[in-house]
């Protein structure tokens, strides 16, 4: 590992920047999440950059079939956030990361593609955490990862994501209002049913590396106040854009808000409708009683 920059932990000027030479890996990093003690104070300001890192084309052809992406020769949009969530995990588990990493809920995801990436492209990853914040549920965070090809930015994401305080464990927490709120859209286009299997978080956990034990089995999931196991949030969005895939532009940014797990095994409807030059979906239910997620898609340029 190669240390530049500031190496003091939530300093306010330029952010410490670690660079690594593979990915880390997650299974020994949900074990520290387990062991470990929490820092202190504010989130530390701190990078974590992999440079030259193409897809593995076994791993992609088994993420595309999971997420139900069409075999192409481009990675799907969703494909960087899977490469860049061990940097994420690394950060979230450090010794001086002040809040616990199993427990967070993953409440709001922004993508942006801003050109499609060839799937056999080598891009240098960064990801780093921003804008520890209050919420009303507790407190709220931003993990940020950005891909490049070695010239400029080609993909970005932020996740957000929340601590729940103590008292309000047991409110379902919304999402921040940059994920995008409820708008009349027109009648919808794509109208899907999904049969969602129990297997689907192990399935989606052995192709992303994030094994979460609450989308692994029911008894973990138990541990973590859930009833059955629940899909993971990055599934369902990725699953969504696998079915408008080719109706969107080639540079877009899509926002998600994750409203309501899917408890596993389940029925969900997905809808999505025009707005304006972009699309507006949703994921509930099969009776339409539950909202799982909601997203909008603007095209970019």
């Amino acid at each position: 590992m190669r240390i530049v920059g500031n190496p003091e932990n939530g300093s306010t000027g330029e952010p410490e920047t670690r660079e690594l030479p593979s990915a880390p890996g997650t299974v020994s990093l949900y074990v520290r999440a387990l062991l470990s003690r929490r820092g202190e104070g504010p989130v530390p300001a701190r990078r974590l950059v992999l440079r030259d890192v193409a897809a593995d084309p076994v791993r992609l052809r088994r993420y595309a079939d999971v997420c139900g992406f069409a075999d192409s020769s481009r990675l799907p949009v969703t494909y960087p956030h899977i490469v860049a969530f061990p940097l994420a995990m690394s950060l979230m588990t450090a010794r001086d990361f002040p809040l616990p990493l199993l427990g967070l809920v993953h409440i709001a995801n922004r993508i942006e593609r801003l050109r499609p990436v060839e799937a056999g492209e080598r891009l240098t990853y960064r990801v780093w955490a921003d804008r520890s914040r209050p919420h009303p549920k507790g407190t709220a965070f931003d993990v940020v990862a950005e891909a490049d090809d070695g010239s400029v930015p080609v993909w970005r994401s932020v996740s957000t994501y929340l601590h729940r305080e103590r008292a309000a464990e047991g409110s379902r927490p919304r999402a921040d209002v940059s994920a995008g709120g409820p708008r009349r859209a027109g009648e919808p286009v794509l109208d899907e049913r999904w049969e969602v299997p129990g297997s689907a978080g192990r399935r989606y956990a052995a192709v992303s590396g994030d094994r979460n034990p609450i989308h692994l089995h029911p008894v973990a999931a138990r541990l973590f106040g859930f009833p059955r196991a629940i899909a993971h949030g990055m599934w369902t969005k990725a699953r969504a854009l696998a079915a408008l895939e080719d109706r969107l532009p080639d540079a877009y940014r899509v926002d998600v808000s994750f409203r309501a797990p899917v408890l596993l095994p389940a029925r969900v409807r997905l809808t999505a409708a025009r707005s304006g030059a972009g699309w507006e979906f949703g994921l509930r239910g099969d009776d339409g009683a539950r909202e799982h997620l909601r997203g909008e898609v603007s095209p970019l340029g």
